[in-house]
């Protein structure tokens, strides 16, 4: 029995990205295809051999994680991982979906209900984490954080003296914009 497993992985163009294998008993060999032509094998005590495009930018770890350098959008497609742990052949199936670099997020504000609210857009295609941070020189070491795409504040609450940032994350990495509070108000 073939215990078969498929996960959808994004990596961005122009990083490495490792595909997250997690093996907990001891590899004997390893073959890792893509579309299913081969990219690296590693038998035994052998050392890996790298096959097609990838093989001069690709690295095969002992635990059957492989590592792409300098992700192109040619990397993109189905990569099978087959092991063999000394028992049985084991298959774990990723989509790797190569996506463009982060664009820097946009900040809009407007006040709504007595509230100042800020919002946090950018023109991506994968799922984003946001996070706000408010700070000014004097706060700078300690800002005030909070992890979501809209920020409100109620308007008395406003200090003109804060500056808001938007961070988004994706993967490993981070781009973020900056606003002046006061920018927002009439």
């Amino acid at each position: 029995i073939a215990h078969i497993y498929c996960e959808d992985v994004f990596g961005i163009v122009g990083e490495n990205f490792t595909f997250p294998v997690k093996v907990d008993q001891k590899v004997v060999e390893t073959i890792w295809k893509k579309n299913k032509d081969k990219v690296a094998e590693w038998e035994g005590q052998n050392k890996p051999t790298y096959f097609g495009p990838l093989s001069s930018r690709s690295v095969l770890m002992e635990n059957g994680s492989l590592t792409i350098f300098n992700l192109e959008k040619d990397d993109a497609g189905t990569y099978q991982l087959q092991y063999w742990d000394s028992v049985r052949d084991h298959y774990l199936n990723f989509e790797l979906v190569v996506l463009d670099p982060l664009p820097e997020p946009k900040i809009s504000c407007n006040i709504s209900d007595r509230k100042l609210v800020l919002n946090c857009t950018e023109n991506f295609q994968g799922p984003l984490h946001y996070t706000w941070k408010l700070s000014n020189d004097l706060l700078s070491n300690n800002p005030q954080s909070f992890q979501k795409q809209e920020l409100s504040i109620p308007l008395e609450d406003v200090d003109t003296t804060l500056k808001a940032t938007c961070i988004i994350t994706f993967s490993q990495m981070q781009r973020s914009s900056e606003i002046s509070l006061i920018q927002c108000l009439p």
